[in-house]
């Protein structure tokens, strides 16, 4: 990182005279999309990551980007070019089917929709590299933070170390370690968990199933569980198993014995298509437990000096294809923000969290009602209305 002639970090000029460093805690899509507009527009930021390599874990499934958010924090990030190089054409095809396998719904991708398809490994990859060497510092572990005088913030590390910045920004998912210092608030269990499921070259070695997933998103729901599945590049199959079931009910289960695990699973769907059932019964990959989390709609913190939330760390929902999206944005709208007041952090900070409460308050609310539609004593005539009324 830069320094100016006094040795202090160079960056962002706050209302004292002193300035700034920026320091990022977690290298998701909203921490990569900050780092990455405060970069070209030349403020230093330095992103801290648990994790200890790009490469440390798979990066989750398929990510459909939308014009209206996700698309905005890519132009705001100058990557647009390099995001219509990792589309995937023709993932934007859904269909539903019943438990029988029975064609409800079936819309093909036509090239004219507005959120393409990527996977959200080669999204992370293409921020990653859109940053200067050593702007993102791996296996840094967070351990504590707490306040200090002046706005300032020290953040502790697990191997020892620490920092004191002058701009913290929690980026770092649901468990978020900063949110404290804003926010009494934790994510309660939802009462619905995935199990996660894979299936490798499904053309070939799993034909049925691969057929009746199609090109894109296939959905196959009633009330209270459902299996929806994705296919990704080439014949990959990437299913979620939709269960809406206490914890204490999965805990029940030995997700370290991956037979009788998924074929606990799967009993809860017996008398299904096989060809349905096979993407539980017929897995590449043992059976994952993803149990779903949420932080109270309209979660949101009074102004405190020299630190804020994006993604998942602000405002964690059900999944509605809405929360990779949200973190893009609020990357890319905080580092506008912070751009655009180079002397006065705070007005940015306030300025981003104005905007950011209400929209992310909105968009958990449609979660809920989607969640709802999904799985709901109406389920699936509820969605399949949604779909044919366009909305």
């Amino acid at each position: 990182m830069a320094t100016t002639t006094d040795g202090t970090p160079s960056g962002v000029t706050i209302s004292d005279g002193a300035t700034a460093d920026v320091t990022i805690i977690g290298a998701g899509l909203g921490g990569l999309v900050l780092a990455r507009v405060l970069h070209i527009n030349g403020i230093p930021a330095t992103v801290y990551e648990a994790e200890e390599s790009p490469a440390a874990r798979t990066q989750g499934g398929m990510l459909d980007i939308h014009d209206y958010n996700g698309q905005l924090a890519l132009k705001a990030a100058d990557l647009m070019d390099e995001f219509h190089g990792i589309i995937l054409e023709g993932r934007q095809a859904t269909r539903m089917l019943d438990r029988d396998g029975g064609v409800l719904l079936d819309q093909p991708d036509d090239g004219t929709g507005v959120r393409p398809e990527v996977q959200r490994g080669e999204l992370r990859r293409i921020l990653l590299e859109s940053l200067p060497a050593g702007a993102v510092q791996w296996g840094r572990k967070v351990t504590g933070v707490r306040a200090l005088d002046g706005g300032r913030h020290e953040v502790t590390f697990a191997d020892g170390s620490a920092l004191t910045t002058r701009l913290l920004v929690g980026a770092d998912g649901a468990w978020s370690r900063v949110r404290p210092l804003l926010s009494d608030a934790t994510p309660a269990y939802t009462g619905t968990s995935f199990v996660e499921t894979w299936l490798f070259d499904a053309d070939s070695r799993h034909s049925a199933a691969a057929a009746a997933v199609g090109g894109g998103a296939m959905l196959s729901l009633v009330p209270g569980k459902g299996i929806q599945a994705h296919r990704e590049s080439g014949g990959t199959l990437h299913t979620y198993v939709a269960l809406s079931r206490p914890q204490e009910w999965f805990a029940a289960i030995d997700f370290t014995d991956s037979g009788a695990a998924t074929a606990r699973i799967a009993a809860e769907f017996e008398g299904w298509a096989p060809e349905l059932t096979a993407l539980i019964t017929d897995a590449d990959t043992a059976p994952v437990l993803r149990p779903l989390h949420a932080l109270p709609t309209g979660h949101r913190w009074d102004r405190t000096p020299g630190v804020t939330l994006v993604g998942d760390a602000a405002h964690l929902s059900i999944p509605n294809g809405e929360g990779a999206n949200l973190a893009m944005q609020d990357g890319a709208e905080l580092g506008l923000a912070l751009a655009a007041h180079p002397g006065d952090v705070e007005a940015a900070l306030a300025a981003y969290e104005q905007a950011m409460f209400p929209r992310s308050a909105q968009i958990s609310a449609e979660g809920e009602e989607l969640h709802e539609l999904m799985f709901g004593d109406d389920s699936p005539r509820s969605l399949i209305d949604m779909f044919a009324g366009g909305e």
